[in-house]
């Protein structure tokens, strides 16, 4: 199966934030809180975020419903930038609440919830993975 090069980049920064994220979770909320190591994760897992929201707005899909292109998982493209200036917005107020909240909400959406639906057998991935199974 052949991808478009912006699919690879697109898979390869959603599947780096979803590795990343645990770690600057787990960094900050450990038995010894690791803030550089919090910090470090944070920025590099943000980074991969913004990657992944970017280059979804030049990933067309197949099937489903369309407007000028895209489809209603393209609306995570504006949530997650959104969610990642609120975030930041909250961090620089000193609202570390609001902070963590907004963080962990858009990486159990955005990563583990988007994750699981890009596994759907009728989309690209899913196809992928379980033809390679065998289960299709």
């Amino acid at each position: 199966m052949q991808a478009a090069p912006v699919v690879v980049i697109h898979l390869a920064a959603a599947l780096t934030a979803t590795a990343l994220g645990p770690i600057a979770i787990w960094a900050r909320r450990g038995e010894t809180p690791r803030p550089r190591l919090h910090q470090a994760a944070g920025y590099a897992w943000v980074t991969s975020m913004v990657v992944t929201a970017l280059s979804a707005l030049f990933i067309q899909g197949e099937k489903g419903p369309r407007w000028a292109g895209f489809s209603l998982i393209h609306l995570l493209i504006p949530v997650t930038l959104v969610s990642l200036y609120a975030a930041f917005r909250y961090l620089r107020r000193g609202n570390i609440a609001g902070h963590s909240q907004t963080m962990q909400s858009l990486y159990w959406g955005a990563c583990v919830g988007a994750g699981v639906f890009t596994l759907l057998p009728e989309r690209m991935l899913g196809r992928w993975l379980w033809g390679s199974l065998g289960l299709m």
